[in-house]
């Protein structure tokens, strides 16, 4: 396979698994944000709640595209993503994978509702700060911070919004509906007894849309994982989309380069100078690639790893100077170098994408994972976090608004924490119900911690895991 030598085709195997073995974890761990609310209102039974929801989660991935999965990528800096010993690679996803699987196992077996994201997140960052102590770190870049402080701000403020709003929610829902159909929302639901058909049918309808969102946002981040994996260990395969001609490029690296000459050198920061000086030369790179011999209209092999070096340079380069006060473009020509950069028909369409396959791997291990393990969490879910069971009313406002976040978050390529989003969703409804003291302390004092806890734990694991394997490898 891919003509790899053994040790190096054993080691892709086992992060490959390990890769679905992290997404078929985050779905069975993730399930009972969609699933206990249609299980604790009667509305489906729970091997038809899992199962459609399962469905549902192998959909979202399907169609969710990729952009939160190079969000994910692109955490890491570009030194670490091009690094040309394969088992320096192996090193960094092993110990990425295996802190984030190891800490979503401890919080499931508490059944604490903890954030996948957050694990995955903090994994990497633990990765990339390791890789900053190690001498092959040649520029001090240890993590793409502006990227990491734009996921850090997603997954902080969604869940502060997701409780804000399922309160905002319930009170209108008191104040709008009518009074007899504001009974039957309201109504404890009875043991082992369907709600009505129209109040089921929304739950029902909420509990898929959670499911298919949390699959078209979390399964892009196995994605991301499954190919920071293929560039690592098989970048010639993987390092750029290959079956796209490289000569398109030229309009593209034409775009960067009118860019370029509306800049006054002498206006930008010392940082940025160095940066453009930079880029010239990346440039420069690829058009002689370019413009040179190429068979079948295809990068050769052995230049891959380097033009996805250029390619990512050039974007994160040409971002920060057009950012600096000193470059004055105008609105059209900053339009004009986004659309160079994108990931549609820019240079970025050569590095932001992810084969079919991989997506299906991904899709398969989350849809089976969320038919698996999900009683801990839902129990926790469905009884501990409020004192009084889940009325209609709070199971559809809190999935409406879960749904709705997660569907926003992955139309802005950003990564967010479904089991955050719900479980404060689920806080609020009782809140909005009989007031603070409806919730139970303990439970939420229990996954409060967890959440506290879970970024520094899991990127502590990553960055010793990561020296190890590096040491061991």
């Amino acid at each position: 396979m891919f003509g790899l030598e053994t040790d190096v085709f054993i080691l892709l195997f086992i992060s490959l698994f390990a890769a679905c073995a992290f997404e078929f974890v985050n779905g069975f761990h993730d399930t009972a944000n969609a699933v206990a609310t249609v299980i604790y209102t009667n509305s489906l039974k729970p091997t038809v709640a899992v199962v459609w929801s399962g469905i549902c989660n192998f959909t979202g991935v399907l169609l969710g595209g990729i952009g939160v999965a190079m969000g994910i990528v692109n955490l890491l800096p570009v030194e670490l993503l091009v690094d040309q010993n394969v088992y320096h690679s192996v090193a960094m996803v092993l110990a990425l994978l295996l802190s984030a699987i190891i800490w979503n196992l401890g919080t499931w077996y508490f059944g604490l509702p903890s954030s996948s994201s957050h694990t995955l997140i903090g994994s990497i960052l633990g990765v990339g700060l390791a890789f900053a102590t190690l001498p092959d770190n040649k520029t001090g870049s240890a993590v793409n911070w502006e990227k990491a402080i734009e996921t850090g701000e997603a997954l902080l403020l969604s869940p502060l919004l997701g409780f804000s709003l399922v309160i905002l929610l319930m009170f209108l829902i008191r104040r709008l509906v009518p009074e007899e159909t504001k009974d039957q929302l309201f109504k404890e639901p009875k043991k082992n007894v369907p709600p009505p058909a129209w109040i089921r049918g929304i739950l029902i309808a909420t509990c898929s849309l959670v499911s298919f969102f949390h699959g078209s946002n979390d399964g892009q981040k196995g994605v991301g994982l499954i190919m920071l994996i293929l560039i690592g260990i098989v970048p010639y395969h993987f390092a750029v989309k290959s079956d796209v001609d490289p000569r398109l490029m030229q309009s593209n690296i034409g775009g960067v380069e009118q860019t370029i000459a509306a800049l006054d050198s002498n206006q930008l920061s010392t940082v940025n100078r160095a940066r453009l000086s930079r880029t010239r030369t990346e440039l420069s790179e690829l058009k002689s690639l370019i413009n040179g011999p190429l068979v079948d209209n295809r990068i050769p092999q052995e230049k891959r790893l380097d033009v996805r070096r250029d390619l990512l340079l050039i974007n994160s380069n040409m971002t920060k100077i057009a950012e600096d006060e000193g470059a004055n473009l105008s609105p059209n020509q900053l339009a004009a170098l986004k659309s160079s950069l994108s990931e549609e028909k820019g240079l970025r369409r050569y590095t932001d994408y992810a084969p079919l396959w991989v997506i299906l791997m991904i899709a398969l291990s989350l849809g089976l994972g969320t038919m698996i393990g999900w009683r801990r969490i839902v129990v926790t879910v469905g009884e501990k976090i409020g004192k009084q069971h889940l009325t209609y009313a709070q199971g559809a406002s809190a999935e409406l608004v879960a749904a709705g976040m997660i569907g926003l978050a992955s139309g802005l390529k950003l990564p967010v924490s479904t089991t955050h989003v719900l479980s404060s969703g689920i806080a609020g409804s009782m809140v909005a119900n009989k007031g603070i003291k409806n919730l139970q302390a303990g439970t939420v004092r229990n996954i409060a911690l967890a959440w506290v806890l879970t970024l520094p734990v899991s990127l502590l694991l990553s960055f010793t895991l990561y020296i190890f394997f590096r040491w061991l490898l």
